[in-house]
């Protein structure tokens, strides 16, 4: 059993008067006296605070497909950096008027309703855009905002961060707490060595987009493809028959755009195939939560470990060595797994970190027999496979596939080297996404090391572990 012992006074001191045993947890305490002994200020001292605009000020009704002005939600800020795979862009009439929400370079953003804690910073790219409510503006003003951004994504940082959370539904986080967040004020030196890391992660993983992207560019201009663009038509004519074959008789089904890019595969000069004919599928399994653990367990893949077509393991659980395992899915290395219900299509190739992983029931598996499994995942992640999965979801509360809909998807029967140039990209990609994560890890336990330690230590311990990754900085 856990438990702290802590001053009357100490508790009057606390502005919302909070004597809840998890704002006093022993964790949280331990780090407090360990910054009590290290230069440190509070984060109100340390930057200038601006807080989310008031209320659903900028709706989805606002978005338009083409603008140079971009909307920040919740879902676009992962840890470090702001998200740019799906951005909801604004005209200019609805940002403009909104000066006081407008970010700049190096702003950070941190988010304060729903996913709590997690912090990113706006680089050039990210000037021409505004924020939700859901999240508060930090414009650090006496350190470098880099190191800032480390220390807040650090878990010192995190439980600081998570330290004023409230709410039963949907949590939040105050204002007033935020700014009582305690800051290791570590040297100028240790501050422009913690940026030197993260410019190189950032650094590695635009290299690691580019490859994918190169690997995709690559099967689109052998289909064909590269410039094409789905057009959404509002009327169009099919023969009745047509949907008795099919058993629908919903009008987006019949997109003309979804024959355009089925025609367009099947023209393709090497033929092609059905996915049931090179590969199975199988839904995964419900797992009661009370087998999870965040120890090394077996890892279960879970709709919320997606990232930008790969796997990760920011949220991941495990399943406890107790479980006793009957019919659940297992998923194996060079399966393809894709989501069944919510972001329906989304999919990531199984690798050595996750082979052998249970997946949830909310998740679909494909597990190929004859074709490569790094061209299926590129294409499935592509355009065409986006609109693949587009048309065989069905709606209801939320977007939803079985796992037997996407049988008759077709797939390009590619030369050997183009598959090899495929597989080539996506593997150099994967490999500097990786390398970039190791950096981000590196920094934060960098930071950890110089609150528990010293700068000394900690310096020594970082060009230690950059040196085994085989990386210059």
């Amino acid at each position: 059993m856990q438990y702290s012992v802590v001053n009357y006074k100490t508790v009057r001191e606390n502005s919302d008067f909070r004597i809840d045993s998890e704002f006093y947890h022993p964790a949280i305490l331990e780090r407090l006296n360990l910054l009590d002994n290290k230069p440190n200020d509070f984060l109100k001292n340390l930057v200038k605070f601006v807080v989310g605009p008031f209320g659903s000020t900028v709706t989805v009704d606002k978005y338009v497909k083409e603008a140079d002005y971009r909307y920040i939600r919740n879902k676009d800020i992962n840890d470090f950096l702001i998200d740019d795979d799906d951005p909801a862009l604004i005209p200019e009439n609805v940002y403009k008027p909104l000066k006081q929400f407008h970010i700049q370079r190096d702003d950070l953003l941190l988010t304060v309703v729903g996913t709590l804690g997690k912090v990113a910073i706006a680089r050039k790219q990210d000037n021409k855009s505004i924020f939700s409510c859901k999240s508060t503006l930090l414009r650090s003003q006496k350190l470098n905002p880099y190191y800032l951004l480390t220390y807040l994504n650090s878990p010192t940082g995190q439980i600081f961060s998570l330290r004023g959370k409230r709410g039963a539904i949907q949590e939040g986080l105050n204002l007033t707490d935020l700014k009582d967040i305690k800051v290791f004020l570590a040297s100028t030196d240790f501050q422009n060595k913690i940026e030197s890391i993260i410019h190189k992660s950032f650094k590695l993983l635009k290299s690691s987009k580019s490859l994918y992207s190169q690997a995709e560019q690559l099967l689109l201009s052998e289909l064909g493809l590269t410039d094409w663009k789905p057009k959404h038509q509002l009327t169009f004519v099919k023969n009745y028959s047509g949907t008795q074959e099919a058993q629908r008789f919903d009008a987006e089904y019949f997109q003309p755009k979804y024959e355009e890019i089925i025609e367009a595969v099947k023209k393709y000069k090497g033929g092609f195939v059905k996915l049931a004919e090179v590969a199975t599928t199988k839904r995964g399994s419900l797992i009661p939560d009370k087998f999870y653990t965040n120890e090394k367990g077996t890892p279960y893949i879970r709709g919320a470990d997606f990232s930008s077509g790969f796997l990760s393991d920011d949220k991941l659980v495990y399943i406890d060595n107790s479980f006793k395992p009957c019919r659940e899915t297992i998923a194996k290395k060079n399966d393809i797994v894709f989501a069944l219900i919510g972001t329906v299509g989304t999919s990531a190739l199984i690798d050595e970190k996750f082979d052998r992983a249970f997946i949830s029931n909310n998740i679909g598996k494909i597990s190929v027999k004859n074709y490569n499994s790094f061209a299926l995942q590129v294409l499935l992640h592509s355009i065409i496979g986006k609109l693949y999965f587009e048309k065989e979801q069905t709606q209801t509360a939320q977007p939803k596939i079985s796992d037997k809909d996407i049988h008759n998807f077709i797939l390009p029967l590619l030369n050997d080297k183009i598959i090899s140039e495929i597989e080539t990209g996506y593997i150099e990609s994967q490999k500097d996404k990786k390398l970039s994560k190791s950096l981000l890890e590196i920094a934060k336990r960098g930071v950890e090391m110089a609150i528990e330690k010293d700068e000394k230590e900690a310096k020594k311990w970082i060009d230690s572990e950059i040196e085994k990754l085989g990386i210059n900085i």
